[in-house]
């Protein structure tokens, strides 16, 4: 059955327009609630970021959840990976996140992690998508749900992630530029750097509602690359707004991306034997991470976009660790889901066992010059079934001559054709994807 109102990512749009509108919101928490109350606990947790309609959202499922009679357990502003962990551990029967991760302010989402800390299973999503479709009928008062605030979520999860560098380790003497996107991990990341000893700089964490990936955080990384570099620091970081992405920046300023953060794992858990198995990419991950794991031996496998279809990839295989180019990055042994902090905390790991820097440690892997476009469509249009279209992609792939790779694809999350053409030639690259880009505008 294909699903509704459920994208790869939860219900996400522009705040304001169906379906991320208050009215809907408190029914999804119901119908949310009538599914989740037949599991057990009839216990759920609520997260946000930091965009100013969280407030609104928050109310609105917090409503809907317990007129179903389910007891809501409110985190406040909290990374998605936190909102994961939590759940586990306080034997919730689902965590909700009210987030739009990367987007701008104006949009938002709400997506939902399983007893497990996972994402919900396809059967429960669409048993949620049923229940939307039902009258809204609230419970009897005695069976009303509660809602209560968990004041130390913060503080379980900084120490969480703690754990995930060895204790005879320590960042003592680094200097980390961190960028928090104004974002969810604005009062989280600080604190988890500097109680492990490092020296820490700090941009991209005074959220006020409405600066959320303006213009920072792991989208917008110049000004990390910018201030890195200005600091003397060891390296940067940059997380998303929701925390469940990671770009990194080595001392000379160089962006290092979720492919070579992958790597650098990969690498790392060779190196220990601790490596299971090979590694998991995306249909957009670079053909060098590809050939650089080939070099090292470890086997490599492409799922579609987006970090479910990793995740799904990874347990068909029994295989531990994989990611996606934007930065999201899993490492089974240590989370169950894409964790920006903790794996930022891996790549240290690696480099302070290996003592080399950022810089040395990505050298074993070179990028293909890659360009990723982005063009704006209207719904209701196919402008991939246009034979000109089609005509375009065919002359680039014919050029290219099997030494690159042709990428066109549907956003999951926004209305956005994606072009990505990859290749040998950085200035043939541009012009190839400029030129699909160009044929799908007029498509469109």
């Amino acid at each position: 059955m294909s699903r509704k109102y459920f994208g790869t990512d939860g219900v996400r749009g522009k705040v304001g327009d169906f379906p991320i509108t208050p009215e809907f919101a408190m029914k999804l928490g119901w119908a949310a609630g009538r599914v989740l109350s037949q599991l057990g606990t009839r216990k759920v947790l609520i997260g946000k970021d930091t965009r100013i309609s969280g407030y609104l959202l928050e109310t609105a499922l917090e409503a809907g959840l317990i007129a179903a009679g389910i007891n809501v357990r409110l985190l406040g502003p909290m990374p998605t990976p936190a909102v994961a962990y939590l759940t586990r551990t306080f034997r919730a029967e689902a965590g909700i996140v009210i987030s739009a991760s990367h987007n701008p302010y104006y949009d938002n989402g709400i997506k939902f992690f399983s007893a497990d800390g996972t994402k919900l299973p396809d059967e429960v999503e669409l048993a949620i998508e049923y229940e939307l479709e039902q009258p809204m009928v609230c419970e009897p008062s005695e069976k009303l749900g509660k809602a209560e605030r968990i004041e130390d979520a913060a503080g379980r999860y900084i120490e969480f992630c703690k754990s995930h560098l060895p204790n005879h380790l320590s960042l003592s003497g680094m200097k980390i530029v961190i960028d928090c996107a104004h974002g969810a991990t604005y009062h989280i990341a600080p604190a988890v750097f500097r109680e492990l000893g490092a020296d820490v700089v700090l941009i991209g964490a005074s959220p006020n509602g409405i600066n959320i990936n303006a213009d920072c955080g792991a989208t917008h990384t110049a000004l990390l690359e910018k201030t890195v570099v200005e600091q003397g620091a060891n390296l940067g970081i940059a997380y998303d707004g929701d925390g469940d992405r990671v770009m990194m920046v080595d001392h000379t300023g160089r962006l290092i991306d979720g492919d070579e953060i992958v790597y650098i794992i990969a690498r790392a858990a060779q190196a220990q034997n601790k490596l299971q198995g090979g590694v998991v990419g995306t249909l957009m991950s670079n053909l060098g991470l590809e050939v650089a794991l080939k070099q090292l031996g470890i086997p490599f496998a492409r799922s579609a976009v987006g970090d479910r279809y990793v995740m799904e990839l990874l347990r068909e295989n029994n295989w531990r660790i994989g990611g996606e180019n934007s930065g999201h990055v899993l490492n089974l042994d240590h989370t169950c889901t894409g964790d920006g902090i903790i794996a930022s905390l891996q790549v240290l790991t690696a480099m302070i066992e290996a003592n080399m820097s950022l810089a040395e440690f990505s050298q074993g892997m070179h990028k293909m010059p890659q360009v990723l476009v982005n063009v704006k469509f209207e719904k209701g249009t196919a402008p991939l079934e246009k034979q000109h279209v089609k005509q375009v992609i065919a002359d680039v792939e014919a050029k290219l001559n099997g030494g690159g790779r042709v990428l066109i694809r549907k956003s999951g999350t926004e209305p956005l054709i994606r072009v990505m053409v990859e290749g040998e030639d950085a200035v043939l690259v541009r012009e190839y994807a400029e030129q699909i880009a160009a044929a799908v505008k007029i498509a469109s």
